[in-house]
């Protein structure tokens, strides 16, 4: 069995995934209940959250791809990153694919066709992505005296990060995206 079921009910084939098994109710669904950092914060602090803020930090020509930066975790779950580079580089010692990284490509390979999206983030999103996660560590981690080198040189913002309920997630995401995606679809159809 290569498929799993999402909450709207669909087959979602992790193999052979396509733009009509992408749906956003599933996305913010399952992004809201997915914890960051494999859930060792200090409060439930979501996926979906962790999307919404950083889409507020990018120009309005980079809010919908970085609203769904993280959308293949909603088919495929959240890996930590450091498992996720020792895995690539295990691999690539071995001269074999890593496997994982070619499921999630293919994933986010059918949400960029789902959504219209250019399956190269922007540097825009990367920078945010990055910044979000210096400021998580800051509020939702314990202290620790091993720096990150990835979060480096971030100057941290003065605001704190007070995390929704997955429920409050969900809808925020979700109604954030069905916004979005109307406006992206109606600027295209005056074009």
């Amino acid at each position: 069995m290569t498929w799993i079921l999402t909450n709207r009910g669909i087959r979602f084939d992790l193999l052979k995934p396509s733009a009509e098994m992408i749906h956003p109710n599933d996305i913010a669904f399952s992004l809201a209940r997915l914890c960051r950092f494999n859930g060792h914060t200090s409060k439930h602090y979501s996926v979906a959250e962790h999307c919404f803020r950083a889409h507020e930090l990018v120009e309005p020509e980079h809010q919908l791809v970085t609203l769904l930066h993280d959308a293949t975790e909603a088919y495929i779950g959240d890996m930590v990153r450091p498992l996720k580079l020792a895995m690539r580089e295990y691999a690539a010692s071995r001269g074999v694919l890593d496997v994982y990284a070619q499921i999630e490509h293919r994933v986010w390979l059918a949400i960029c066709e789902r959504f219209d999206l250019e399956p190269e983030l922007p540097a825009q999103v990367k920078e945010a992505d990055m910044y979000m996660l210096a400021v998580e560590r800051r509020d939702l981690m314990p202290a620790h005296p091993d720096a990150w080198d990835c979060i480096q040189g971030i100057e941290l913002p003065a605001w704190h990060i007070k995390p929704w309920s997955a429920e409050e997630a969900r809808d925020r995401y979700f109604q954030r995206l069905m916004s979005l995606l109307s406006t992206t679809h109606r600027a295209r159809a005056t074009q």
